[in-house]
């Protein structure tokens, strides 16, 4: 009886050290005097589990990263040329790296600096209004391709406790987003009018910058709500305690 009680001791001991340290987290050290860029390795740690999803606690691929829509407005007028993306898939999100990171301390937000070294974005999109003396409205494919990415993120987070765990949560997240170098085009539109289809890759290649700058503010604020469900459906799923090792 007395060995079959410490066998069950010891299987619920393994049990719970296993529990502690799942294979998508590395643990740190709370007295570390290197803590801030154990965590920057930890968050790096997660790029293979982020590029493939993590099915047992319901963690979607990243690859591609998935926005729903965007509306641009790209010249004035009654005529003004418009475009809208929709079914927005982004590639290249997984192959991250952390530059930066500030804790948050006394209730100040947490600060964080990522680059990709390539991200390419798919969509369908449609427009309208007149572009180049042209009338072209239409459909089709858009494509994308940023190099040089750089994401500036800060937000603020709290602890929650359920069933006796503590989860950290993230209340709210902004991104900064600067990229070097794009490159736009479409495919597939006006019936593959050639005239239109040569006029709208023109004015994309010529103005690439300009329509980056005229979809920022909402491509900002969509992959800071993406991240933002990311990152919490990863922190409720681990407790606050199963970050560290002691």
């Amino acid at each position: 009886m007395l060995k079959y009680v410490c066998l069950v001791i010891v299987l619920q001991t393994l049990w719970m050290v296993q529990a502690e340290a799942p294979a998508y987290i590395k643990q740190c050290q709370r007295d570390d005097p290197k803590l801030v860029e154990c965590f920057m390795s930890a968050i790096e740690h997660l790029k293979p589990y982020l590029a493939n999803g993590i099915p047992e606690i319901q963690l979607p691929s990243v690859e591609p990263f998935k926005m729903d829509s965007l509306a641009l407005q790209l010249t004035e007028g009654p005529q003004g040329y418009k475009i809208t993306l929709k079914n927005m898939e982004a590639f290249g999100a997984s192959n991250f790296q952390v530059k930066s990171l500030k804790l948050s301390e006394n209730n100040e937000p947490f600060k964080a600096k990522i680059v990709m070294p390539k991200l390419k974005i798919e969509a369908k999109y449609t427009s309208s209004g007149v572009l180049l003396i042209l009338p072209a409205s239409g459909g089709g494919d858009f494509h994308a391709n940023f190099e040089g990415v750089s994401a500036d993120l800060t937000g603020k987070t709290s602890v929650r406790t359920s069933k006796g765990e503590n989860h950290l949560h993230i209340d709210s997240l902004s991104l900064v987003l600067d990229v070097k170098d794009v490159k736009m085009s479409i495919s597939g539109a006006f019936n593959n009018n050639r005239i239109l289809l040569e006029a709208t890759n023109l004015f994309l290649r010529d103005n690439s910058q300009i329509v980056l700058e005229a979809m920022q503010a909402q491509l900002q604020k969509k992959l800071a709500s993406e991240f933002g469900k990311l990152a919490n459906q990863l922190l409720k799923n681990v407790p606050v305690e199963q970050f560290y090792v002691n």
